[in-house]
């Protein structure tokens, strides 16, 4: 039995070679590797369970973090996306 330590770093590398729909799968299996997870509840339900303006908040300062995001890429995403439309 190979009993071998994988790093943080090597796990990070293998799960960014994954498609970006089996992601939450590879969370799944990850989270239930650690012991420490095994009875923790998710993120999302972590979320959840703070008080509406707690969420408010949080879902705010996201949104303001990717206007940011966007203005700072603003000519990149127009370029991709004022290509020509087919119709088919």
């Amino acid at each position: 039995m190979n009993t071998e330590t994988i790093s943080y770093l090597q796990v990070q590398e293998l799960v960014r070679k994954l498609p970006d729909k089996k992601l939450p799968i590879a969370y799944r299996l990850l989270s239930n590797l650690h012991p420490d997870n095994i009875n923790s509840p998710s993120l999302q339900h972590d979320f959840m369970s703070l008080p509406l303006e707690e969420r408010q908040s949080v879902m705010r300062q996201q949104a303001e973090n990717m206007l940011a995001h966007y203005e700072q890429n603003k000519s990149d995403w127009q370029e991709w996306q004022a290509g020509e439309f087919l119709e088919y």
